[in-house]
């Protein structure tokens, strides 16, 4: 079975543990603009792509030069602070060795711009590993609206029954039963077990991502 299915991997708070640098990269630009939010109104959005955490966080109307202008700058931020300190999940590398050496196709699939994800990729060390990359850059529409991972297996070459994704967050969780593919979820910075009733199955840890696990959810 394993070389006619495929993995799809969320990249923020399942391979690398991103909340603090992203939270603390939009703590910096919202204040410009003397914005606040609380830790409840950032982990609801957290998970989403940029332009869509803007339109939820920021109290007033942003036009759409303006999303684009905080978008550009808050991922600029992030990304100095991860370069200084990469954040990377225990696990996550020899996961993804493990699961191609036994025939499953890898995918990435993230809401984050596409610089993020290459940059995460880079210092992973996992880019010779994956079939395909799928960002926040290459669809119209974020999470929880499937389009990432469905454009994930397609690059793939597979049917969505046969992908399982992993992810941390709930929009990430909706997006893959909307796309009609099995979901497991991960317990990350931030995250409780009971958010995840739809998933299914929850891990606490990418040791628990095993050939055997993502070949149980395909036939269940």
């Amino acid at each position: 079975m394993s070389d006619t299915a495929g993995v799809i991997f969320d990249m923020d708070g399942t391979l690398i543990d991103s909340y603090e640098p992203h939270r603390q990269s939009w703590l910096i630009v919202a204040e410009k603009d003397g914005v606040t939010f609380t830790e409840e109104d950032y982990q609801k959005a957290f998970g989403s792509v940029s332009r869509e955490i803007v339109s939820m966080l920021w109290p007033f109307e942003v036009s759409w030069e303006k999303c684009l202008e905080i978008d550009k700058e808050k991922e600029a931020v992030y990304r100095e602070m991860v370069k200084k300190r990469f954040p990377a999940m225990p696990g996550a590398l020899g996961m993804i060795q493990t699961l191609k050496s036994r025939g499953f196709k890898l995918a990435v699939g993230s809401s984050g711009p596409k610089e993020n994800v290459q940059l995460a990729n880079e210092q992973l060390g996992i880019t010779p590993y994956l079939d395909a990359a799928v960002t926040g850059s290459d669809v119209e529409r974020g999470k929880p609206d499937p389009e990432i991972f469905l454009t994930a297996a397609q690059k793939m070459g597979l049917a969505p029954n046969r992908c399982v994704v992993v992810e941390d967050a709930v929009p990430g969780i909706n997006a893959a039963r909307a796309a009609g593919m099995k979901c497991i979820a991960i317990l990350s910075t931030g995250h409780f077990p009971e958010e995840f009733i739809h998933a299914n199955h929850v891990i606490r840890s990418l040791a628990e991502v095993t050939p055997e696990l993502i070949t149980r959810l395909l036939t269940e």
